[in-house]
């Protein structure tokens, strides 16, 4: 592997982003992918995503999100997750994409996971013809809010971001702990699920803690947006939609209803997989790549 690109773009506000090129080692690239993690996510944890990537001939692009990973953090308390709007993650992306992939070889393609292909999707509607396909993982279409039912959840989660308490964590979060891996929603495979801890062993730096109040009042305005009628029917990427049947992260059924309203789209639900479809079990990540080798290689099929 060719040593990668590791530097910070500055985003306004004295802000910095981080991010990383992967270059293919070889002399015939087959093309380009941004890589997109979701919420509390960062580079290191999708390495082995990367180097599946680059064994495919693509050159790879990532990034931290502002407010998580070695990017700049938004609050005095850096383990709180926050962001004032999801257009400030749509406008930081933006200028990754003119300064750091502007000579990015085509065809490009997108694979996004979670809040990455929910910004992924609002992207691709704002600047058509950026990306040639989008692979969407998990998509975070809409949030699951158990035990409470979703407008309860919404509305207690408004009320709070309008009254001062924008910035506090949302009840019964806090700041990084090691999860356990017994009953978790993320992933079904123990070495796996461990990635993220090692790495944040390695550079404690990565870790955040739970979402804000602020950030989840954004997250929903955000997905009203994607929920809007003639917003997805405006998509004219073609799309790849991927979900797990026991995700209890995000909404399986709003996530179908936004896949059938896109132009160009397919969805494939993997059976036995969670959320973290790209940090799963070999068998469920063996079914993604194949369905992922062949959406690159001879564009939408029926395989689901």
């Amino acid at each position: 592997m060719r040593q990668p690109v590791i530097d910070m773009l500055d985003i306004g506000g004295g802000l910095k982003m981080r991010y990383g090129i992967w270059p293919f080692p070889g002399s015939e690239c087959r093309g380009s992918v941004l890589l997109l993690n979701g919420r509390a996510e960062f580079l290191e944890k999708h390495l082995e995503t990367v180097c599946d990537l680059l064994e495919r001939g693509f050159d790879v692009y990532s990034l931290d999100w502002r407010g998580q990973g070695l990017s700049s953090r938004m609050l005095k308390n850096p383990h709180k997750g926050h962001v004032a709007s999801f257009e400030d993650y749509i406008n930081d992306l933006e200028l990754f994409v003119r300064n750091v992939m502007e000579a990015a070889t085509r065809p490009l393609t997108i694979l996004a996971h979670s809040m990455g292909a929910h910004i992924a999707l609002r992207f691709i509607r704002e600047h058509d013809g950026f990306a040639d396909r989008a692979v969407l993982v998990s998509a975070m279409c809409d949030i699951h809010t158990f035990p409470l039912p979703g407008s309860l959840a919404r509305r207690i989660v408004k009320w709070a971001a309008h009254s001062g308490r924008k910035d506090q964590y949302l009840p019964g979060d806090g700041d990084y702990r090691k999860k356990l891996y017994f009953a978790n929603p993320y992933t079904s495979d123990p070495v796996r699920f461990q990635d993220e801890h090692r790495a944040i062993a390695r550079n404690p730096a990565l870790a955040l803690g739970g979402p804000t109040c602020g950030w989840a009042a954004a997250a929903f305005d955000s997905i009203d947006r994607l929920q809007a009628p003639g917003f997805a029917e405006a998509v004219h990427t073609p799309v790849l939609m991927i979900a797990g049947r026991k995700d209890r992260v995000v909404r399986l059924d709003s996530l179908k209803a936004i896949s059938r309203r896109l132009a160009l789209s397919r969805l494939l639900v993997i059976e036995n997989a969670r959320h973290e479809i790209l940090k799963e079990t070999d068998a469920v990540r063996k079914r993604f790549w194949e369905a992922f080798d062949g959406f690159c290689g001879e564009g939408l099929r029926d395989e689901t």
